[in-house]
């Protein structure tokens, strides 16, 4: 959550990669979602390209056709799953019933690392990741700092007393 201050209201959260630019969308937001969609495609591609050294190794090693195979659908459905499962957290926060589920994907996510790269790389094109779920829980909190300054205005002690 965000804190709040007395005067100014609620601090928004910052992003990784991007800070606090995300509320403005100022600064070096516009470069910084340029640069992380770079980035991610850049790591998603040396990933590939080390998957496929590991699969070229598989090949040497004549483990044989069903045991490639199981690698490659692995791989596949893994990124698929952590593709799926990293798009749907840039939109809402994780119950915390769903927590041993989170951890139990854990593994899945790593394995499955060209997804939840690919996953960024496409949601640079949208917003930084993330950006919604933060911006309306940021906007939430100040429109309940506003009611709260607003219905709290003025002393009560001070206040006239209405005639009958």
């Amino acid at each position: 959550m965000a804190d709040v201050d007395a005067d100014t209201g609620p601090a928004p959260e910052p992003l990784r990669f991007f800070g606090t630019t995300w509320v403005e969308r100022g600064g070096t937001y516009a470069l910084r979602r340029v640069v992380v969609a770079a980035g991610s495609l850049l790591a998603a591609a040396a990933g590939a390209f080390l998957l496929r050294l590991a699969y070229e190794g598989l090949a040497i090693a004549a483990v044989g056709g069903l045991v490639s195979m199981l690698v490659v659908v692995m791989f596949a459905a893994c990124s698929a799953l952590a593709f799926r499962r990293t798009w749907e957290g840039f939109g809402r926060r994780p119950e915390p019933a769903d927590a041993s589920v989170e951890r139990s994907m854990a593994s899945v996510r790593t394995i499955g690392f060209l997804g939840v790269l690919l996953a960024w790389f496409v949601r640079c094109f949208v917003e930084a990741p993330g950006e919604k779920l933060h911006r309306a829980a940021y906007d939430r909190e100040r429109e309940l700092h506003t009611r709260r300054r607003v219905s709290r205005a003025g002393n009560p002690a001070v206040r006239s007393r209405k005639r009958r």
